[in-house]
């Protein structure tokens, strides 16, 4: 029963997860390929919480949807243009390209991980690490560093905005 819900939650979540990222690349609207990709971002973190990898989801969830994702939304609000659409020329003749480096990129990945003799061979018990371990074992060092990174990010947020409302006024 358990392995047919994670079966189920798999399918459901790497669907959306694959929707997202296909709805990411073919969009027209960029504040809609930003949110698309900020979908793909969680996807991917459910997907390492159903692996077991928990610090790794969280982090996912923290750095890219936290942190890039607003980074990517902020960027395309502030200088997308008048429409807010992507002006791409050329059409498929300049997708054809992208599409077969992209499907050549995957067969070389995937010929890697079946030539791989085991893939989980150094891999630690699951729970053998716990996410507050780790927490601890890199906050009780670094703490400093991380508070003057996150006033530091703050006050680029914010100038970014005065910014943008200095251009709004034609100053």
């Amino acid at each position: 029963m358990n392995s047919l819900v994670e079966i189920i939650a798999f399918l459901l979540i790497g669907s959306l997860t694959l929707a997202a990222a296909v709805a990411a690349v073919g969009l027209r609207d960029t504040v809609h390929c930003g949110l698309s990709l900020a979908v793909v971002f969680i996807g991917v973190a459910g997907l390492y919480l159903l692996l077991d990898a928990e610090f790794i989801g969280f982090i996912q969830l923290l750095v890219y949807v936290g942190a890039v994702a607003v980074l990517v939304m902020f960027v395309i609000l502030l200088t997308r243009p008048e429409d807010g659409t992507i002006r791409q020329p050329g059409g498929l003749r300049r997708k054809l390209p992208g599409a077969i480096i992209a499907a050549g990129i995957f067969l070389v990945i995937y010929v890697a991980i079946m030539k791989s003799p085991s893939l989980l061979r150094d891999v630690p018990e699951p729970g053998a690490l716990s996410i507050r371990a780790v927490g601890e074992a890199l906050v009780r060092g670094h703490l400093l560093p991380l508070m003057a990174i996150g006033v530091l990010l703050t006050a680029a947020l914010i100038g970014a905005a005065l910014f943008a409302m200095e251009g709004e006024d034609g100053k």
